[in-house]
């Protein structure tokens, strides 16, 4: 139980309500075990009662003994019912109590791992799936909190239940207390035996189930890609593989609790057996009465559920404890990318790359190899080079999602790793090639980065970035929600949508990362019309595969393998000749024919 140490913080913020649980479980058990004396007085008088009332020959005799035998029973059932009634009002509230705080602890246990989810950075989420994320979250939570609700609460009930039964059978008869407890030991130790079985297992399920929930996260994400290629039968096969391999891995464990369950009430029946024999010799020697021998036989009924739950709690707890490995395993690891400094940000907008190497650590691929340049404020800087030549590897790097392994970043001649990294993100904006647009409202995903929603600011910066006509003849205008990635949306609409999200917020730093490959010639040149004039105070970074003619670079770079092939402003790199020089003229020859 090495991984659930980690919940005792949780528990001891909660340690008064715990403390009252214990407390109620206690008052309901202590009411509990006050029932069997009852019925062993019931029968023990029955017994007196009904050898009186024959050895009585008076009619008015016996007619008195029955009516006080008859009061007395009365006496004793409304005892049991009144402990019965104080025992549901405590069960009650030690359940009010108890599950309540595992429900408060699954509560804070989910708020702790997203926020842990959201400080890690892109080399975490590059290697762990979505489908990994959301079952340790959201099962693996669950099976924790099982083990802090029922689980625990089973676990003070068959504790406090067992000393107070087991202290009222010594004092009736200790004798007949041993044997009723002979079976004890022999369960201790199968439930030793097959704890360690069900840990194992448990461990196999969850990883499967996270393996189930990946699968089928993937084919809900890319639905439209797998029916426009008709391979919905392919992905059915390996989903029906993932599930016999989980259902094959459940009859595993559900075969051992198949066998513990009954083994249990095997042994608990054999108590009954014993009480039974034992207390008839006992009752032949004077040593106990016949009450007795069904006092004894109801406080072992009474530690049935309790002793048959063992195999439950057990099962239950080795869940829990593979669940919270699986849930530890991402708590304690710890982004690479942290902030050094709280202290405020204002940036100017100079920027300087200084023998920049980096390498992705998960596939071993060298991503840039001694990139060097230098922007001043306000000047815009071309990046252009052929697909994986390391180009979106920068603006990772100048938004600090990943750190390179040599070299150094400066802006406005700090390094980069010394700033308030949350500041810098906010004053840095970004647009992605892919535009990632959230489930809500097109108004609210234009004002992202805001604090307030502008509607005013919105639409002035969606005529800007040229979609403000595309939004008003949607049937909800700005009101629109979008689906899951926008995918109501064109890919030019949600390229445009994302362009104004990063212009709203008035960066200092903008980074454009082919962000307009999905619009039309004549919307690129709106767009770019008002971004020669937005960009005239700001550094910008415009990464293209194309040569924007309405857009004047300050300098370009040419990236090919992680290097700069060429580095220079237009006219220089036209001079040279080469990649630049012979993308410009390709361009050129395309458009030309076009026109014709």
């Amino acid at each position: 139980m090495k991984h659930l140490r980690y919940l005792n913080s949780f528990l001891y913020k909660y340690k008064w309500r715990l403390s009252l649980g214990v407390i109620f479980v206690v008052g309901q058990n202590f009411f509990r075990v006050l029932v069997p004396p009852q019925f062993r007085k019931a029968l023990d008088l029955a017994a007196v009662c009904l050898s009186e009332y024959r050895a009585e020959t008076d009619i008015e005799e016996k007619a008195i003994l029955l009516r006080y035998i008859s009061l007395t029973l009365w006496e004793y059932a409304w005892m049991v019912l009144l402990f019965a009634a104080l025992m549901g009002i405590f069960m009650f509230l030690m359940r009010k109590t108890i599950i309540v705080v595992s429900r408060l602890i699954e509560y804070d246990l989910r708020k702790q791992i997203f926020n842990h989810y959201e400080e890690l950075d892109n080399a975490f989420y590059n290697r762990t799936s979505t489908g990994d994320l959301m079952s340790r979250i959201t099962e693996d939570v669950s099976k924790v909190r099982m083990y802090l609700g029922p689980g625990l609460l089973y676990c003070i009930n068959l504790v406090t239940l067992f000393i107070l039964a087991i202290t009222s059978m010594y004092r009736v008869n200790p004798t007949l207390t041993f044997y009723a407890l002979v079976p004890l030991p022999i369960l201790s130790i199968s439930i030793y035996y097959v704890s360690s079985i069900i840990n194992k297992r448990s461990t196999v399920i969850q990883t499967q189930l996270a393996k189930l929930n990946t699968v089928a996260q993937e084919v809900y994400s890319g639905i439209r890609v797998i029916k426009s290629y008709t391979k919905e039968d392919n992905f059915r096969k390996s989903f029906s593989h993932e599930t016999d391999t989980y259902l094959e891995s459940s009859m595993s464990l559900a075969r051992v609790n198949a066998f513990f369950h009954p083994l249990m009430l095997l042994l608990v029946s054999f108590s009954v057996l014993l009480v039974v024999i034992v207390g008839g010799q006992e009752v032949a020697k004077g040593n106990i009465t016949h009450g007795n021998i069904a006092e004894f036989i109801i406080y072992v009924n009474m530690l049935t559920w309790p002793f048959t739950a063992i195999g439950w709690i057990v099962s239950i707890v080795q869940q829990a404890e593979a669940s919270q490995a699986r849930i530890m395993e991402f708590m304690s690891t710890s982004p690479t990318v942290v902030s050094s400094t709280e202290a405020d940000l204002n940036i100017e907008g100079k920027v300087r790359f200084e023998d920049v190497h980096l390498t992705y650590t998960d596939s071993g691929t060298k991503a840039l190899n001694g990139v060097s340049f230098e922007l001043e404020k306000g000047e815009i800087l071309g990046i252009i080079g052929r697909t994986a030549s390391g180009k979106s590897t920068v603006a990772s790097l100048l938004l600090r999602m990943l750190d390179p392994q040599e070299g150094v970043i400066y802006i406005d001649d700090k390094d980069i790793k010394n700033l308030n990294l949350a500041q810098l993100r906010k004053r840095v904006g970004y647009v992605p090639q892919d535009a990632f647009l959230f489930s809500d409202s097109i108004a609210n995903n234009v004002a992202f980065g805001e604090e307030v929603l502008d509607m005013d600011k919105v639409e002035f910066i969606t005529k800007k970035a040229a979609v403000y006509e595309d939004i008003i003849n949607l049937p909800e205008g700005f009101e629109t929600v979008v689906g899951e990635r926008g995918v109501t949306l064109s890919g030019g609409q949600k390229q445009r949508i994302a362009l104004a999200r990063a212009l709203i917020k008035e960066p200092d730093i903008i980074i454009l990362d082919d962000c307009l490959s999905a619009v039309d010639t004549t919307t690129e040149q709106t767009i770019l019309g008002y971004l020669d004039e937005a960009l005239s105070d700001k550094t910008s970074i415009i990464i293209t595969h194309r040569i924007y003619k309405h857009l004047e670079f300050d300098k370009v770079i040419v990236l090919d393998e992680g290097k700069v092939i060429e580095a220079g402003t237009p006219q220089e790199l036209i001079d040279q000749k080469g990649y630049y020089f012979d993308i410009l003229t390709k361009q050129s020859l395309d458009e030309e024919s076009v026109l014709s």
